[in-house]
């Protein structure tokens, strides 16, 4: 499903700044795969999402889309396939328009715009029964302001805006570490059935060391750029946190200091 070779990226580049954020990172998805990402700060999760989305262009390297060459296509153009639902609840969905107006746009990304109903009887009921599968009431709230929700209410729709089409591949950037636990657990679960019902293609960047572990049939580890552990089926299945804190000890040489992922 997709293919990535000796990608590389560096940032502020000719300054006293500069930082290269990946280096030469090969990776290969199959269709179906389920991949969890971690890593302590600055390893280069963030960003391998963002340029499989598109955000940055590479320096160098290639990415592939089911055979397709997409190192140099744009973000809007990459926007049509691919899903993604970002840390902070504001970003995936618009305020001042109704949940069903949000619902609206979601349904129609990638397809030609005209001057036409805005939402006609039909689609209605495609939204009610999207919203009734998160079981969280908004089908009976479809004319209200998005902005007036919660934040785990909005990121609950962000997700299903960003799989109502079925994306080739779905890019999870940490979606539930701004929510509450319980909130979080709640869209964690969500995630899991949606990915498992529409058998998408999904990469999820985490913090934390149990969920990476529990969700998904694949887990990579990050560190300076660059993957430096792999493992996926029963082999990730029996894994403990103590044994992704070793795996990272033996690959990079030293100790995994990241607060944020250690408290998790």
């Amino acid at each position: 499903m997709l293919v990535i070779k000796e990608l590389c990226k560096s940032f502020n580049v000719g300054t006293v700044n500069e930082k290269q954020v990946l280096n030469h990172v090969n990776l290969e998805l199959l269709e179906g795969d389920f991949v969890t990402i971690i890593g302590g700060n600055g390893a280069g999760k963030s960003t391998l999402l963002n340029m499989i989305a598109g955000v940055h262009l590479s320096d160098s390297g290639m990415i592939t889309l089911e055979g397709k060459d997409i190192t140099l296509l744009p973000e809007h153009a990459r926007a049509k396939f691919l899903g993604r639902v970002f840390q902070d609840p504001m970003k995936g969905t618009a305020a001042n328009m109704e949940i069903e107006e949000n619902l609206a746009l979601a349904y129609r990304r990638g397809k030609r715009r005209g001057l036409r109903w805005g939402i006609t009887p039909e689609e209605k009921e495609i939204y009610r029964e999207a919203l009734q599968t998160l079981e969280l009431g908004l089908e009976d709230r479809m004319t209200s302001k998005v902005g007036l929700l919660s934040g785990g209410q909005r990121q609950a729709i962000t997700l299903l805006m960003a799989t109502m089409l079925k994306p080739k591949l779905l890019l999870l950037d940490e979606h539930t570490a701004a929510l509450d636990p319980k909130t979080a657990a709640k869209v964690l679960d969500l995630t899991r059935q949606i990915v498992q019902k529409d058998h998408l293609t999904a990469m999820m960047v985490t913090h934390n060391m149990k969920d990476a572990i529990q969700i998904g049939n694949r887990l990579i580890m990050m560190h300076n750029g660059q993957i430096i552990y792999d493992v996926r089926g029963e082999e990730k299945a029996g894994l403990k946190v103590a044994d992704l804190l070793e795996k990272f000890e033996q690959a990079s040489g030293g100790q995994f200091a990241n607060d944020r992922m250690m408290l998790a």
